[in-house]
């Protein structure tokens, strides 16, 4: 049994990152343990949570189990959990109490907790206390083992718990079963090393480690033979890809080398503005298939509060750098990350926060009310703000966030654009529905046959957060 470490997850040394290639092995005793048996992946939190889930379906397929279409028709259940935050954590655990529920009328079901959560050591003490009937719990570093930890737990018959708190090295060649046959993610990066004072995620992911690029323009090629139209390069600060290679060779680079493999569609999330270069700007300006949209997070438009939170930037230099974007990559879309009331953040600071975005004009933005995570350093400051403040304070911001949002969307009547079909609405059985090269989701009246094309559409309708439109 290997349980979590904070002191042990925050190390950062010298030590050389390996790529290891031939880490993945299903062995000839592992690989029925699924026969006749299928198996239910529920996954929370970011994109790099999702294609981490890609690969564990791909690993227990490789096992012979199947997947199942719910939670009830499955012999196994794995949770992929994120711990950025509060809220999250409780879904998962009321999940958790479904499952025990289904556990009790199935008591051959399987059932696990992987991904963040499973890195911080409250939660697997917790796990230890009140849910010892869950068979399995491993982290972010040992997808790859996940044949051999099922299998440790089907012997023993009890709870197995591999959870390394380690810097961690760069595994390949993990297999992947893709949730899409259009569009794909690929991992460029994995960890991170900037430690804003808020963040769990260098504790549960690591030290930043980059792929090489060889890897990384290989998969993509593949993708490109095998039809795929789009890809996202995934980080948890893709703008600092290549700081740890010692080559010679960063975003920017890696940005022109998968532009140049003919995909059609080029993404990359998440930016931290710090990392940001002109290189990578004049990279994205030239390349049509490098989409004009970025995700740039603000955090906070105090620079006041950005040093608390560790930020490295002002309010000042962010938007210097949102206003070069802009002026650069033309008809660019920029969307963002804000949270309000951070440790005694005044009035002051939120109205500094509120001055960005009015200056912004955002497309989108995800906003949160600070959620304190423990083991790190904004847990331990004292707050003295309330949390009527703090949801008052978060009300005002979604207002000004959904008014501007609607009025990019605006901007969008009567264009015409390209679209990536995606597959089926919800708004009805013959509405399609896809994004735009600028991330906006379009319902459009269609075919199956146009799904997975990227097509004209004219604008004919825009509301705060979708917009209606025709094929040309």
């Amino acid at each position: 049994m290997n349980l979590p470490n904070l002191k042990e997850a925050q190390k950062r040394t010298k030590k050389e990152v390996l790529v290891k290639t031939n880490e993945y092995i299903v062995s000839e005793n592992f690989k029925n343990l699924g026969l006749g048996k299928k198996y239910f992946v529920k996954t929370y939190g970011c994109q790099m949570n999702e294609h981490d889930s890609e690969n564990i379906k791909a690993i227990l397929e490789d096992m012979n189990f199947t997947e199942a279409s719910s939670m009830e028709q499955a012999d196994l259940i794995l949770l992929n959990t994120c711990a950025i935050r509060e809220n999250a954590h409780n879904k998962v655990f009321g999940m958790v109490g479904r499952i025990k529920h289904l556990k009790e009328s199935k008591p051959n079901l399987i059932a696990g907790i992987c991904g963040c959560m499973a890195q911080e050591e409250h939660i697997v003490e917790e796990i230890l206390n009140k849910y010892r009937w869950l068979d399995i719990v491993f982290g972010t570093h040992n997808i790859h083992e996940l044949p051999k930890i099922l299998n440790e737990s089907l012997q023993k018959q009890k709870l197995e718990i591999d959870v390394q708190s380690i810097e961690g090295d760069v595994i390949e060649n993990v297999p992947v079963k893709r949730d899409s046959k259009y569009k794909a993610w690929v991992n460029i990066m994995y960890g991170c090393d900037k430690f804003c004072t808020y963040c769990i995620v260098p504790y549960t992911r690591g030290k930043q480690r980059s792929r090489t690029p060889e890897f990384i323009i290989n998969e993509v090629k593949q993708l490109v033979i095998d039809g795929y139209k789009e890809v996202t390069l995934l980080g948890q600060n893709v703008n600092a890809y290549g700081k740890d290679l010692n080559i010679n060779y960063g975003m920017a680079n890696l940005l022109r080398d998968v532009a140049e493999t003919g995909i059609e569609r080029v993404r990359f999330v998440t930016s931290h503005p710090w990392d940001f270069t002109d290189d990578m700007i004049d990279a994205i300006a030239k390349y049509e298939n490098i989409m004009p949209y970025i995700h740039l997070p603000l955090q906070s438009g105090s620079s006041s509060i950005l040093k608390k939170m560790g930020r490295r930037y002002t309010k000042e230099e962010y938007l210097g750098l949102f206003n070069k974007i802009k002026e650069r990559i033309p008809g660019c879309a920029i969307t963002t990350d804000i949270i309000v009331g951070f440790p005694n953040e005044t009035n002051e600071d939120f109205l500094e926060t509120l001055d960005v975005v009015n200056k912004c004009k955002y497309d989108s933005a995800f906003t949160f009310i600070f959620s304190p995570r423990i083991g790190t350093p904004a847990m331990r400051m004292e707050d003295r703000i309330s949390l009527e403040v703090k949801e008052s304070r978060l009300q005002e911001l979604n207002q000004l966030i959904n008014k501007y949002s609607k009025e990019a969307n605006d901007k969008y009547l009567g264009q015409v654009v390209p679209v990536l079909l995606e597959g089926y609405s919800e708004k009805g059985e013959d509405m399609l529905m896809g994004y735009t090269d600028t991330m906006k989701l379009v319902n459009v009246k269609g075919n199956k046959t146009m799904i997975g094309k990227i097509v004209d559409v004219k604008i004919t309708d825009v509301k705060t957060w979708s917009m209606d439109g025709e094929i040309i």
